[in-house]
């Protein structure tokens, strides 16, 4: 029986178009509480505690997860490791807010454009949305104040100050080991006792009504990256998938199960979708990735959408915010996000050549 292992070499698998759709069901779900007023009107929110966004979300950790394990452990070099991080999140993230924060909230604001400019709440959504370090800023002085989620610029933003303290525990974790001379059999026996751990605090904070958004991506994050670590260990079935859809949707009509059997089986599903199938579905491989820009553009335009058409129903706000978040994504894509991938290498020899210098000579 072929496992987990057998498919990751190479790009020729799912997880690119997973991403898409994940990104666009995030879309979707924020579509009704964005045209309600309200996000309890997002579909499952009452059926089984959780969203088909917060599904996302925890798609996105995953993935996310794997990905970043595998290419820490096959790079085998940090600073390699934490400049693809960097440029990854951060050009595409800064060209989004500048673009935010010049146009649509110059446009929307209630405030005279000098005061906007130089209100002290512009330059904290700015530069804290840039740095990610401190949380993320939700609220631009004057913008979407008549919009039924009142003033919230881009919700989406609060899972990425997350997303990059897992890049910082998994690089943390990377060097101190460095550091002790241990060699990368023990980096993998930690992501595996982490994923343990945050599981165990995760389903007693469940049992003891005590939720953790923290707790929850950390969990997702280091699932992901122990199905790498194991790579070789887990194998792909029809059978053990299927079983586990049986076993998933059995389990909706009682949340308390479901979230058990969710979090328990959700990254197999994942792993398998995103390897075993084949055929023409791989030809979304040639297009470019798309997912981030629609994560990051989607809410402020779908604010936007909100703004120009008080009353809008949420299909017709998906369907309006989908038509005008695609095109950003593709440029987003095409014109930042690749071409800042393309500088990695001199950003990283450049990285290198200064710590070389900066390293004391011996006596």
């Amino acid at each position: 029986m072929r496992t987990v292992g057998d498919f990751v070499k190479g790009k020729d698998n799912n997880l690119n178009l997973i991403r898409i759709i994940a990104a666009l069901t995030v879309l979707m779900s924020h579509s009704f509480a964005l045209s309600t007023g309200t996000p309890q009107a997002e579909p499952l929110r009452h059926s089984l505690g959780m969203t088909l966004g917060d599904m996302a979300v925890d798609i996105f950790f995953i993935t996310s997860g794997f990905l970043i394990v595998k290419s820490l452990i096959s790079r085998a070099n940090i600073i390699d490791f934490i400049w693809a991080r960097v440029l990854r999140v951060l050009p595409g993230l800064a060209v989004m807010l500048v673009v935010t924060v010049l146009g649509l909230g110059l446009y929307f604001t209630r405030f005279p454009v000098l005061s906007y400019l130089f209100h002290p709440e512009t330059w904290i959504y700015l530069l804290k949305n840039t740095s990610l370090l401190a949380g993320a800023e939700f609220h631009l002085p004057g913008v979407f104040q008549a919009n039924p989620i009142r003033g919230v610029v881009n919700g989406s933003l609060w899972t990425l100050p997350f997303e990059v303290s897992m890049y910082i525990v998994v690089a943390a974790l990377w060097l101190c080991l460095y550091m002790l001379r241990l060699g990368p059999k023990y980096f993998k026996y930690i992501i595996v006792l982490l994923t343990f751990l945050a599981g165990v605090v995760k389903f007693t904070a469940y049992s003891l009504d005590m939720s953790s958004e923290f707790i929850r991506l950390f969990y997702m994050f280091f699932m992901g990256g122990s199905f790498y670590v194991l790579r070789n260990y887990i194998p792909l079935s029809r059978k053990l998938f299927w079983l586990a859809m049986i076993f998933l949707v059995a389990s909706t009509p009682h949340q308390g199960i479901f979230f058990f059997v969710y979090n328990l089986i959700l990254a197999y599903g994942l792993f398998y979708v995103a390897f075993v199938p084949a055929g023409v579905i791989r030809r979304y491989n040639s297009v470019g990735d798309y997912s981030y820009g629609i994560y990051i553009y989607a809410f402020p335009v779908q604010q936007t959408v909100a703004a120009l058409l008080p009353g809008v129903g949420p299909w017709a706000m998906f369907a309006l915010s989908f038509a005008l978040t695609l095109p950003l994504a593709i440029f987003s894509w095409n014109v930042v996000e690749q071409h800042a991938l393309n500088f990695r290498p001199f950003f990283s020899n450049t990285t290198r050549s200064l710590l070389e210098k900066l390293r004391p000579t011996p006596a």
